[in-house]
């Protein structure tokens, strides 16, 4: 079977490795978001380029080795929307507000894109953030 990537696969493999990876490179967003981006997520919707892009930096601030791993992408058949499974891993440093206990984390996911005028305009995402902090919530074991 033939292999097919879209122009927003494209976009999105290079968004994944850019914010989400290490060496992390934040001002990527400048380059694959459109200004008016919108991050909804079930805390609520990230309005903007430049608040999405300090979310982001608060975020991954809170996983030490943070590392994003895309599990499955595949696009609707004109190309406006982009769909991904992914897990992130690494180190607790605060994430959804627990005490850093640097405790190994894994954070998967869904999440639907918009692509609009090339760039990336709209992320829905439901993620394992209540599992998470199930896990987090029981003591650390030395």
């Amino acid at each position: 079977m033939e292999s097919f990537s879209s122009h927003g696969e494209e976009l999105l493999t290079e968004f994944w490795a850019k914010v989400y990876n290490l060496p992390q490179d934040l001002d990527a967003i400048d380059r694959l978001c459109t200004d008016d981006f919108i991050l909804s997520n079930p805390g609520g919707d990230v309005v903007g380029r430049a608040a999405f892009k300090e979310w982001a930096r608060t975020f991954t601030s809170k996983i030490r080795d943070i590392s994003l791993k895309s599990l499955d992408m595949f696009s609707s058949a004109d190309g406006t929307r982009v769909v991904s499974r992914w897990v992130v891993t690494g180190y607790n440093q605060g994430v959804l507000g627990f005490p850093p206990d640097d405790r190994p984390i894994q954070l998967s996911g869904i999440a639907v894109w918009e692509v609009r005028d090339g760039k990336l305009a709209r992320n829905w995402v439901e993620r394992s953030a209540y599992e998470l902090s199930q896990q987090l919530a029981k003591p650390a074991i030395d």
